[in-house]
């Protein structure tokens, strides 16, 4: 067989599994969360959420909600090198990013069955 034929039939079978990937098993809600940043994230995300009372001030007082803390633990960076990932109970997580020509930092405490919210601040 000619590698033009061979080509065509890898090609042909690549395209069918990829079809099949995105059409059936995307409606599953399957995700990939492999990188260290998203394994945080996403286990940040399903845990219930606690806010300090800090950070419902700031939320107040800056004209912020809760929305800005959904969106950094969905697009936010992870910042590893400031975080306190060695402590006893609960992992200390830095997370920042930008919404709406802000720059925020986002400090959350990771127990076992809650997160807590401890600090939100706008950066320059």
């Amino acid at each position: 067989m000619k590698f033009i034929h061979r080509l065509a039939y890898y090609l042909f079978g690549f395209s069918v599994g990829m079809i099949f990937l995105v059409f059936f098993l995307n409606k599953k809600g399957a995700s990939c969360d492999y990188s260290p940043n998203a394994r945080v994230k996403k286990n940040i995300r399903l845990k219930p959420k606690v806010y300090s009372e800090d950070v419902l001030a700031k939320i107040q007082e800056k004209n912020l909600d809760t929305s800005y803390v959904a969106y950094l633990l969905e697009r936010g960076r992870v910042r590893f090198g400031e975080s306190d990932t060695n402590r006893a109970l609960c992992n200390l997580y830095v997370i920042t990013g930008k919404k709406d020509e802000k720059s925020l930092r986002l400090e959350v405490e990771n127990c076992d069955e809650h997160a807590v919210i401890i600090s939100l601040s706008e950066t320059n």
